[in-house]
């Protein structure tokens, strides 16, 4: 199969390098989007780096014919703010791709008509198919919209969208493989988990030749996201501890500075009474 001039790097996940095939990057649009290009369709992978993800890239963005594609792999729950990063994402594609000097011309330029899908395949219930809409951010719903943006989500967990799974083998078989990750790892640890789902899909033929070719270094990628996506969440966690920490300090300052009792301030905060005493 060729790859639609994707480079693939430390950072991709196993998701960016199966689609960035060009072979299966057609066949999942054209079921996801009812068109039928046929498998000589020229695509240009134009893909960012570090826009929506700081450590794994789960994203692709391709030019086909007239259109700039999003295409984005979630495994975790829906953000909502996904409509808001698209905006940004496609602002910096079109930043890329147009020659800046033409802006400044009278005669109007035409640039590629944007579309923004999400794959969903995480494990918390969602429908088929929704939209959400930069505009449902908006502070002023009861104003006119001068500016949205649609994503569309489809959930490609298995036994939902059958119809895309039908046309689409790939897709339909990179979401069993993803289930039967999933399925693995209520009894087993990551590592065990990733390593019997590759032999049972290659045992079921499902990805067959991708994880046989590849299944060393899909093991190693996903082994790999999950480390990032750990790591991200402890920082996380550290970062609001901290915060937390920060406020009560200064709530106390406050207290104190306001005369009040070294006691009172200890029951209200939490704080002992001599660390209060010492500020």
């Amino acid at each position: 199969m060729e790859e639609a001039k994707a480079t693939r790097n430390h950072k991709n996940s196993v998701f960016t390098w199966l689609f960035g095939r060009q072979e299966n990057l057609l066949e999942a649009y054209n079921a996801l989007s009812g068109a039928n290009y046929p498998k000589d369709t020229k695509v240009e992978i134009i893909t960012l780096s570090d826009v929506l993800y700081m450590e794994q890239q789960n994203d692709i963005a391709f030019v086909i014919e007239d259109k700039l594609v999003v295409l984005i792999e979630h495994q975790s729950s829906i953000n909502e703010n996904m409509p808001l990063r698209m905006l940004v994402y496609i602002a910096r594609e079109y930043e890329k791709i147009i020659d800046k000097r033409s802006l400044y011309k009278e005669k109007q330029i035409k640039i590629p008509t944007p579309e923004f899908i999400v794959l969903y395949n995480g494990k918390k219930e969602q429908p088929d198919y929704r939209e959400m809409r930069l505009s449902d951010s908006f502070e002023l719903r009861n104003e006119p919209f001068f500016l949205d943006l649609v994503v569309k989500v489809y959930n490609i967990n298995k036994g939902y969208n059958s119809e895309i799974s039908a046309k689409s083998p790939v897709l339909s078989e990179y979401s069993e493989f993803i289930a039967e990750i999933n399925k693995n790892l209520q009894t087993m640890s990551r590592d065990l988990a990733v390593k019997t789902a590759i032999k049972a899909c290659i045992n079921r033929e499902i990805l067959l030749h991708f994880l046989r070719e590849h299944g060393s270094e899909v093991e190693n990628m996903l082994l790999t996201e999950w480390n990032m996506k750990d790591a991200l969440e402890v920082r996380l966690e550290e970062g609001i501890a901290i915060g937390e920490a920060r406020g009560l300090l200064q709530a106390a300052r406050q207290m104190k500075a306001e005369n009040m009792s070294s006691d009172l301030i200890s029951r209200v905060i939490g704080l002992p009474k001599e660390d209060v005493e010492r500020m």
